[in-house]
Formats: C-alpha cells, sequence, structure tokens
C-alpha cells in the first residue's frame, strides 16, 4: 500500500471567485443598467470573493 501516491486535494477556489464575480454582475444589473454600473459591481463582487478566500476561508483550512 505504500507504493500509492498520496491523493491531493484539488484547489477548487476559482469557484469563489466566479460566484462573486457572477453575483457582483448580476446585482450591477439589478441596480442599474449603465455599464459602468454593472463593471462596479462585478469587481466589488470579485474584491469580496478575494477577501473571503484570503481570510475566512483560510482560517477555515488549520481548524
Amino acid at each position: 500500500m505504500s507504493h500509492h501516491p498520496k491523493a491531493e486535494k484539488e484547489n477548487l477556489n476559482y469557484v469563489y471567485y466566479v460566484v462573486g464575480t457572477l453575483s457582483g454582475l448580476f446585482v450591477g444589473v439589478l441596480i442599474d443598467t449603465s455599464i459602468a454600473t454593472v463593471v462596479v459591481a462585478g469587481v466589488l463582487g470579485f474584491l469580496t470573493a478575494a477577501f473571503f478566500v484570503n481570510v475566512l476561508a483560510k482560517s477555515s483550512e488549520e481548524a
């Protein structure tokens, strides 16, 4: 049994970035249909996802 390679955990952080960006874009469309509002909301959604992955989700790995 020692000849089997250890299974590595797959990194799925991109899912948080995609969900955050799409949610931000959706909220931007709901608020106002101008391109600037949609882009700003998408960027804010992406930054929120980045904060979640790097600060909040990282602490759950250590527990």
